[in-house]
């Protein structure tokens, strides 16, 4: 991945900061990525976090138990990070390394890779996380955004 990708991974978390984020606003992003990866017969996990407590989970058809174990170990690259799973991969890349090989973080803890993303609020930064696991990890990273991009709208048509 090349600087000018991480540089528009950065641009896209700097864009995707939520006015708020309460339990309800939770549900509304958890059951939005059902509906989006019902439609597409995606075989996810989902994960959706304020801090340390669990706010929505789902599992659909065809996800397992280990897309649970992968969404523990991108959630805790949000969590130590700050940034999406997926951009702290990409600037390991960038740098022509691996997270893997260079974090010095126990892989079996730890996975720099798409689908985990943190959920940042105005004037607050991050408070929590959204996790998809069971695509490839570009995949689950573009459905989490879309999500959120949609959440993000859904907030501006309140105000409107």
């Amino acid at each position: 991945m090349s600087s000018s990708e991480v540089i528009g991974l950065e641009a896209q978390e700097a864009r995707l900061v939520l006015p708020r984020f309460t339990y309800e606003d939770a549900w509304a992003l958890g059951t939005l990525l059902v509906s989006l990866a019902r439609e597409r017969k995606a075989p996810v996990a989902i994960d959706v976090r304020r801090g340390a407590q669990q706010l929505f989970h789902c599992a659909l058809p065809g996800s397992s138990a280990d897309n649970d174990a992968w969404i523990d170990r991108k959630r805790r690259v949000v969590e130590r990070y700050g940034e999406s799973s997926f951009l702290v991969g990409a600037r390991f890349r960038a740098k022509g390394t691996t997270f893997e090989a260079s974090s010095r973080l126990d892989p079996d803890r730890y996975a720099a890779h798409g689908g985990s993303f943190p959920i940042g609020v105005e004037g607050a930064g991050v408070i929590g996380s959204v996790t998809v696991s069971g695509l490839p990890q570009a995949e689950d990273h573009a459905l989490v955004v879309e999500a959120l991009e949609r959440l993000l709208s859904a907030y501006g048509a309140d105000a409107g």
